[in-house]
C-alpha cells in the first residue's frame, strides 16, 4: 500500500480519535480507579495528538 503524506496523517488522525474514543470509554467501564485515572490520562495525550494532526491535515487541504 503506498500512501502519501497526506494519507497517512489522516490515518493517523483517525486512529488518535479512535484512541481518545477507546481510553475514554475504557476509563468509565473500569471499577479500578488507578486503571481509570491512567486511562483518562492516555485520552488526553491522544486528543492532543489528534489536534496537531488535525492541524497537520488542515495544511495539507
Amino acid at each position: 500500500m503506498n500512501l502519501n503524506t497526506k494519507d497517512m496523517i489522516t490515518k493517523k488522525l483517525l486512529d488518535a480519535q479512535e484512541m481518545v474514543r477507546d481510553f475514554e470509554m475504557f476509563s468509565k467501564k473500569t471499577e479500578d480507579r488507578e486503571v481509570a485515572n491512567l486511562f483518562k490520562s492516555f485520552a488526553e495525550e491522544s486528543g492532543m495528538q489528534a489536534r496537531e494532526l488535525q492541524k497537520l491535515v488542515d495544511k495539507y487541504h
